[in-house]
């Protein structure tokens, strides 16, 4: 088995906290499908795919035309099992009658729909093209063209912002009864219009306390309403998990078509140009345009740990014992022993994971256990 990712660059607008490569020069768009196309036929592959990811930027931007298209090749060109599950990323004001009466005739069976919040002052401060009223009027028309599982993301931690205001935007999110909940703290990523106003000292981050108190809530008031939190950002509905991004955390292969995506068969690690016309160029010329690393052994631990650890699940000990063997199943263990005396770590049915205590901290107890 093996999910397939798709990368969709292209945006209306730029969002200030984003580190995705991404372009809202649209020019390119026809060109861009037609080369992602002739990628899969560079890259057929014998495994079966189980799942579909198209991302972005903003898929949702694209045409009727190029999404029928892409589907098409998709397709026609890989074995997917006839119960694959389809994500396709959106916008909320892209959600139109017409773009979900689309959605009908394509083999989607799953939105992931970037929301962020419900307040409009803070959709506005991120440069979302959307508002809050859009965001719930959207999951409204998906539900009535007949998609049943809808994923949304959420932001918290925005300068000056309190816990009582995300509480309404948890509340709100909850109003909705969606399948699926990510929800991560704002980030001020290097090379982001965020990050120099941070710089700049136009903007200040929330403290620490308030950041922890707010993950906490959402945990709580999410576990509340029956969502099980099976990754430290996402929660799910029973039988809802998103099985595409589950397969980064759990060593399944993956393929990435399009600028900037990312590829892993166990083996190598492979990534192709986050440069739109170096990629097209290349991909016209009949090569492939990705560059790839040979993972050893460390190299592979060192993903277990910052995949696996994020995981509900958490290691398999027994299995990392047989696959990377006893030398680093003891540095393991040796690392991760202050962690468990703490009450960080838990070791439970032979699989080492992260307490709810843990879980905020979860940067530093993976540094600690890097093999390096």
């Amino acid at each position: 088995m093996a999910g397939l990712y798709i990368h969709i660059p292209f945006c209306a607008s730029r969002c200030i906290y984003c580190g995705f490569f991404s372009t809202t020069n649209n020019n390119m768009m026809n060109r861009y499908i037609h080369a992602v196309t002739e990628e899969m036929n560079l890259r057929k592959h014998a495994n079966i795919i189980d799942t579909i990811y198209i991302g972005g930027g903003t898929p949702s931007q694209l045409s009727s035309q190029n999404l029928v298209a892409l589907f098409k090749s998709i397709y026609n060109i890989y074995n997917v099992r006839k119960d694959a599950e389809v994500t396709l990323e959106c916008n909320p004001d892209d959600v139109t009658e017409d773009f979900t009466t689309l959605l009908t005739r394509l083999p989607v069976n799953r939105i992931s729909m970037g929301v962020q919040s419900f307040s409009d002052k803070r959709l506005s401060f991120l440069h979302r093209r959307h508002t809050s009223k859009q965001a719930m009027e959207a999951v409204e028309t998906l539900r009535n063209h007949g998609i049943q599982n809808i994923s949304i993301d959420l932001i918290f931690g925005f300068p000056e912002e309190t816990i009582a205001d995300w509480e309404i935007d948890i509340d709100s999110a909850l109003s909705l009864n969606v399948e699926h909940i990510s929800a991560y703290s704002l980030m001020y990523e290097e090379g982001t219009q965020l990050y120099q106003l941070l710089k700049q000292g136009k903007i200040h981050e929330i403290d620490e306390e308030t950041s922890l108190s707010m993950y906490n809530l959402l945990i709580d008031k999410l576990e509340k309403s029956g969502y099980e939190q099976y990754e430290i950002s996402n929660f799910a509905r029973p039988g809802f998990r998103s099985k595409h991004n589950s397969s980064y955390w759990h060593e399944v292969p993956y393929i990435g078509l399009g600028a900037s995506a990312h590829s892993y068969n166990k083996t190598h690690r492979m990534w192709n140009p986050s440069n739109l016309t170096t990629y097209i160029q290349t991909i016209e010329s009949g090569r492939l345009a990705y560059e790839q690393e040979t993972l050893d052994l460390h190299t592979r631990y060192n993903d277990l740990i910052t995949t696996a650890l994020r995981t509900k699940e958490g290691i398999n000990l027994t299995d990392m014992k047989r696959h990377y063997g006893s030398s680093l199943y003891q540095y393991l263990m040796n690392n991760a022993h202050q962690h468990l005396q703490n009450n960080n770590m838990v070791i439970e049915d032979e699989h080492l994971s992260l307490t709810k205590k843990g879980l905020y901290i979860s940067d530093d107890i993976m540094s600690d256990l890097i093999y390096i």
